[in-house]
């Protein structure tokens, strides 16, 4: 069994412990968190929705993501996943969202920010919220995997530390 299949029915049977459900917003990633959480037979117990918001047109409309913050912080950043991760929740009925929003490769790297920066954001409904940023080494499809294994991971985190 993959690592990313374990961590997705960790999560599952975490969630379903506590009769939540999860979110995800993803920018980056295009839906492969997503795509992990719903190849678990069952996860439509504990599995609400997913938000491909690649475009910033995207973040504002599906997400509510302000048009000042990706102008002011860009849409690889703390505030944008945070914002991310509370649109998910304002927008479904899950307990728990996972946000992330980085830049895989090739292209895209920006002062500041080079390729590999991934930011990432939890929240549960009402009562948490934390970013982190990462910088992750490899190809675009490196990037990506390891994207998804960290989101996972604090999503697992979360919900051990709730």
């Amino acid at each position: 069994m993959s690592e990313l299949n374990q961590l997705a029915r960790q999560l599952g049977d975490a969630l379903l412990r506590r009769g939540w459900k999860v979110a995800v917003a993803e920018s980056c990633t295009g839906g492969w968190v997503a795509k992990c959480l719903t190849d678990i037979a069952g996860s439509s117990a504990w599995f609400d929705r997913g938000f491909v918001t690649y475009s910033n047109a995207a973040k504002r409309e599906m997400l509510g993501v302000s048009a000042e913050t990706l102008d002011t912080a860009g849409a690889v950043s703390e505030p944008t996943v945070l914002a991310m991760a509370a649109g998910a929740l304002a927008r479904s009925e899950a307990d728990l969202a996972l946000a992330i929003s980085g830049i895989a490769g090739p292209g895209g790297a920006v002062p500041g920010k080079p390729v590999g920066t991934v930011c990432f954001a939890w929240a549960v409904k009402e009562t948490f919220q934390q970013a982190d940023t990462q910088h992750f080494s490899g190809d675009r499809e490196a990037v990506r995997r390891q994207s998804v294994a960290h989101g996972l991971r604090g999503l697992i985190d979360v919900l051990g530390n709730d």
